[in-house]
């Protein structure tokens, strides 16, 4: 496997220019572009560029709005459901997220529901515009049905990723980001790019069987909820991402459970939709509707280093900060660059020979 470290600029100059292409305002663009930039100087790799060729192929499918008209369709004060005209996601969840934080300045608080989106990238960036704030952010979305619940042998949910942000005082902001499978899809993706195995508990062949290998999915198997297997608490992990389909889908009146749309181009959506689109949900808690924020802060600077001063198993090993090794990943991609396998360099150089841009 082969790395090409690229300067953070150029990545997204390409990906502005790719999302043009498809028709999308400028302002549009350049947010989708950032959205997938934050992944990857995160060190989320499968969320980034690499996702791009995907954005892409379902806009060739008219799975993808590239002009949508993006709206408050219900409200009150302090709630309101997002139509997001089947655009991308990674401009509708901003936009939602930014009316539950404009909600939170008057009212304290803001809870938006959201559906007729797509893929809305990493949820940790929504839940930052909120964090910026001085606000707790919360986001999360249903997926694509890839994961069986415990006891099952039947994809029935996403990956259904949920994120908690919480603005910090000295040091970055704790943020948990996480799926509610016991791996996310691009896991393995990643995977499959590096002709690796998975580790065993990620996934399920069609039998049930636990298997190793990162194209099972392909073969008619599925992701297994987080946890794994009941005695390893799965009955959790699919409760959490129950709870993000819900609150994402059944909430907004967006697809849920088996009928969410997939990501991949070459799948249909079902032919029996109960909803529209894929749903998304966000929060925004301003801190001093609580306490103080600056008391907030330096209370969280105080359980980080409490955290971080924990007694370990291995003297070698360390208690890590939700959010912690993201930021470091940051910092260091700012600087050096992004470092990108070959075979997805060589796929976005195929995307840009098509749509007539310039390669990387």
């Amino acid at each position: 496997m082969i790395f090409i470290t690229f300067p953070e600029q150029q990545l997204r100059t390409f990906t502005e220019a790719v999302f043009l292409k498809i028709g999308c305002p400028l302002a549009d663009a350049q947010l989708a572009a950032d959205v997938l930039l934050k992944s990857d100087l995160r060190g989320i790799d499968s969320h980034g560029v690499a996702r791009l060729s995907g954005y892409v192929r379902l806009w060739e499918k008219e799975r993808i709005n590239a002009t949508p008209n993006i709206r408050i369709v219900h409200e009150t004060p302090t709630t309101a459901t997002v139509d997001g005209d089947a655009g991308l996601g990674l401009v509708v969840a901003p936009f939602a997220m930014k009316v539950a934080i404009e909600k939170a300045k008057v009212y304290g608080s803001g809870w938006v529901s959201v559906k007729n989106s797509n893929h809305f990238g990493i949820a940790g960036y929504h839940s930052l515009l909120a964090v910026q704030q001085d606000m707790i952010g919360i986001s999360m979305t249903n997926a694509s049905p890839l994961v069986a619940p415990t006891y099952a042998n039947e994809r029935l949910l996403g990956t259904n990723p949920m994120c908690y942000g919480f603005p910090a005082g000295k040091y970055p902001p704790v943020i948990v980001d996480m799926a509610t499978a016991a791996a996310a899809n691009g896991k393995l993706e990643i995977a499959q790019r590096a002709k690796l195995p998975i580790p065993e508990g990620w996934a399920q062949d069609k039998d049930g069987a636990n298997t190793t290998d990162p194209n099972e999915l392909k073969a008619g198997g599925s992701l297994l909820p987080l946890g794994s297997d009941k005695d390893h608490g799965s009955h959790k992990g699919y409760g959490l991402s129950a709870t993000v389909d819900i609150l994402s889908a059944v909430l907004s009146g967006a697809n849920y459970g088996p009928w969410v749309p997939p990501f991949v181009a070459f799948l249909e959506p079902s032919a029996n939709p109960v909803g529209q689109g894929i749903g998304h949900f966000f929060g925004a808690m301003r801190v001093d509707g609580f306490r103080p924020a600056q008391d907030f802060k330096d209370h969280l600077d105080n359980w980080i280093e409490r955290f971080k001063s924990a007694k370990t198993i291995d003297p070698g090993k360390r208690v890590i900060i939700p959010g912690e090794p993201e930021y470091a990943f940051e910092n260091e991609r700012k600087k050096n660059g992004i470092p990108l396998i070959d075979a997805v360099v060589n796929d976005l150089n195929e995307l840009a020979a098509k749509l007539g841009v310039a390669s990387l």
